[in-house]
């Protein structure tokens, strides 16, 4: 991050429109995706097993609700999974809880007690998004995400 000198002679870090763009998303993507893993992970779930499940239901993400591999899974979600994230892992665990199962061909589907652990774990969505977002009127949330769509946008990328 650049800095800018003041009188006194001292370093402060840039503030308002001058603070780098690059460093504020990056700071704010990594913050925020902590607090939404913690909040989840207090619940009882990771974030990985969350998409697991939305990814295999077909009243969410999987557009025919056949069972996926673990390849299929990690290239469904390559534009969210972090590197960290250990699908297999994180699947064993809900094939444990019966939430998920798996065929002879290793694709793994989810499981009518699986589609209500899932109804139940999205019900904590809007709490953690709203303390997320205490502070901030929707207007200002709309224009936050209208800018950085725009920067996404001018350095050739696009929101997806």
């Amino acid at each position: 991050m650049t800095t800018t000198d003041t009188d006194a002679g001292t370093q402060t870090p840039p503030t308002g429109a001058s603070m780098p763009a690059g460093y504020v998303t990056g700071v704010a993507y990594e913050a925020i995706i902590a607090f939404i893993r913690s909040q989840q992970e207090d619940r009882g779930y990771t974030q990985p097993q969350f998409w697991l499940l939305r990814n295999l239901s077909p009243n969410d993400l999987s557009p025919d609700g056949r069972g996926m591999s673990i390849a299929e899974l990690r290239d469904a979600m390559s534009t969210y999974l972090r590197k960290e994230d250990d699908l297999e892992s994180e699947a064993r665990v809900l094939l444990e809880k019966g939430w998920l199962e798996r065929d002879e061909s290793d694709h793994l589907s989810i499981t009518p007690t699986g589609e209500t652990a899932l109804a139940g774990l999205k019900q904590f969505a809007p709490a953690i998004r709203a303390m997320l977002h205490q502070g901030i009127d929707d207007a200002d949330y709309a224009t936050t995400v209208r800018v950085l769509t725009q920067l996404i946008e001018n350095a050739g990328g696009r929101l997806s």
